[in-house]
């Protein structure tokens, strides 16, 4: 296999990985709203964001996959990456501790977005 074909593998993976984690949350905020406003309260953020959020983080999942518009697929990425920074954030200020799901997010969010650069530039593809 060759090795662009490999990163593009990976990105792949990696993308559809960053989408599952925000649809299952974007899913708990819409069947769980009671609970998630209690955490949002535990945390000290304002309930009024669960909805906002939930809709937030799909229309990032379906710009992630559609990729045609490529400022939207940028700000999509940018909120991906700051919804689970500050939730890292949130978290350890809380006394969670700082690796939870959040933090794993953020990592993985970030190789999704440069693995899709690399691949996109070596290959000169829309993927």
């Amino acid at each position: 296999m060759k090795q662009t074909s490999i990163k593009t593998v990976l990105y792949w993976i990696v993308t559809i990985l960053v989408c599952v984690i925000f649809l299952y949350s974007a899913q708990m905020y819409f069947f769980n709203i009671e609970m998630v406003e209690g955490f949002f309260k535990a945390l000290n953020y304002p309930t009024y964001l669960v909805i906002p959020l939930a809709i937030a983080k799909i229309l990032g999942v379906v710009m992630i996959l559609w990729r045609k518009n490529k400022w939207l697929t940028e700000w999509a990425y940018a909120g991906f990456f700051f919804d689970a920074l500050l939730a890292t954030v949130a978290h350890y200020n809380a006394g969670h501790g700082l690796f939870g799901m959040s933090f794993y997010a953020v990592i993985i969010v970030l190789i999704s977005y440069f693995l899709g650069l690399s691949v996109r530039q070596k290959n000169k593809l829309i993927v």
